[in-house]
């Protein structure tokens, strides 16, 4: 009985030796300073941010992203399983489900055309 009490009282000194040693000798804490303002003429443009809409559709919740006005993203969260993306990667209003996290996509820049 002795050995098994004498066991834990080393393993909890072991374990409690590398938590005294971290909190040991650390500076205090400092505040991160503010960061600069932006740049004189620097504006935002409100138009180049995304505006988001979601919808209810059922069971299912539909959250679409246009930027200007156009729609080029439709995200679609199921009750029940994975949510997935609609994408209009041309430009022309032809949606495509984005599958990027099961299939590997190349890239497909234009290097050299006639």
């Amino acid at each position: 009985m002795t050995t098994l009490r004498s066991f834990f009282a080393v393993l909890l000194l072991a374990l409690a030796l590398p938590v005294a040693a971290q909190t040991q000798g650390k500076p205090p804490l400092q505040p991160i300073p503010e960061p600069p303002p932006p740049p004189p003429g620097l504006e935002l443009d409100p138009a180049l941010e995304p505006q988001v809409t979601i919808l209810k559709r059922g069971t299912d919740t539909v959250e679409e992203f246009r930027i200007g006005g156009k729609l080029y993203m439709i995200k679609v969260t199921p009750a029940h399983g994975v949510p997935y993306y609609m994408i209009d990667r041309q430009g022309d209003g032809k949606f495509v489900r984005d599958d990027t996290q099961t299939q590997v996509r190349p890239p497909m820049w234009v290097i050299f055309s006639f």
